[in-house]
């Protein structure tokens, strides 16, 4: 009898050994966050958006983000390098629409499931994108530029890196705007590839070319619109003579709609586009029993943003315009 206790007392303290030893082997998931370019403040706050997320946090998953340094073909050598890698998930922030078809498909074929952020990719391979309509982000700031100068004059757009689905669709968004208005003219409208520099070179040369002719400022970003306002400041014009908006809601803009140098920026959550794409992209990973982490569904429950049961092919981050009226709560959440 003493034997038969002292090998059910063994049996009971291997049991429990074993279930410890399989806690402490609990699955970490490699993630790769494969983002276009990291030297703006957008996809910076993006990347760092993954960090904090629960998941991350708690050592679920692990995340890598690689910098695609805004070249279509370093991001393809970094999804070799994932599935090479045998990567878990892919977590997909595209520089050329087209182009990036090529990478979603290999992953595909290897089996490792890729999502899309932020910009999109024309592909049917993707398990799905979480993001926001751009064509929406387009108009609204030219709408913005446009009621500014009193619905006339001439105005110039600073465009992104030319295939990137952000430039095409806040450009379709840009023109439908100007389509409503016969009395405004447009100018000029170039790539300053989401640079700063880039753009306050080229809005040095527009300055000087179409002279006291430029009444308003279109950019598709936030950084090209800045780049733009130190143009305009270094000809000793006063910004808030020309009308400037851009697009994403970077600190330094906040900041530029308080001071009335800019007239609107239309943020574009980054940690609802980030930590929303991880959450769709474990749920494929881990299964129908998984369930959202993130704050974002509901953050923007009310606004229509809903989970469902996590296979929706598109999820819709809605827009939010940064204007003189709510730039300092912004600002304040941001810090």
């Amino acid at each position: 009898m003493r034997l038969l206790k002292i090998a059910l007392t063994t049996l009971v303290i291997s049991a429990v050994a074993a279930g410890s030893a399989q806690a402490q082997e609990k699955k970490t998931y490699r993630i790769g966050a494969a983002a276009y370019g990291l030297k703006g403040e957008f996809m910076q706050l993006w990347a760092n958006a993954l960090k904090t997320h629960p998941l991350v946090k708690d050592g679920t998953v692990k995340v890598t983000v690689f910098d695609g340094n805004y070249d279509a073909l370093t991001q393809n050598n970094q999804f070799d390098t994932m599935i090479t890698q045998k990567y878990d998930g892919i977590l997909f922030v595209p520089i050329d629409i087209e182009a990036g078809a090529a990478a979603v498909e290999k992953a595909a074929a290897a089996k490792i499931p890729v999502v899309g952020s932020n910009t999109r990719v024309n592909s049917d391979q993707l398990v799905s994108y979480v993001g926001s309509d751009d064509v929406i982000a387009g108009e609204m700031e030219a709408e913005s530029v446009i009621k500014a100068i009193g619905g006339k004059g001439s105005v110039v757009i600073f465009e992104g890196p030319i295939g990137q689905s952000a430039q095409i669709e806040r450009r379709q968004g840009n023109l439908k705007a100007l389509d409503k208005y016969k009395d405004v003219k447009l100018l000029e409208m170039k790539t300053a590839n989401w640079s700063r520099a880039e753009a306050l070179s080229l809005m040095e040369n527009w300055l000087t070319s179409h002279a006291g002719k430029i009444n308003g400022i279109i950019g598709q970003n936030d950084e090209m619109a800045l780049g733009a306002i130190e143009a305009v400041k270094a000809k000793g014009i006063d910004p808030k003579n020309i009308p400037t908006a851009g697009v994403d809601g970077v600190s330094d803009a906040i900041q530029a709609v308080q001071a009335g140098a800019m007239v609107v920026s239309v943020l574009q959550d980054a940690a609802a586009q980030a930590q929303g794409g991880l959450d769709v992209l474990m749920r494929n990973v881990v299964g129908p029993d998984y369930k959202p982490r993130s704050d974002i569904w509901t953050k923007y429950s009310a606004q229509g943003l809903s989970w469902g049961d996590g296979t929706a092919k598109h999820y819709n981050i809605p827009w939010t315009p940064i204007t003189k009226e709510n730039a300092d709560a912004m600002l304040a959440e941001r810090k």
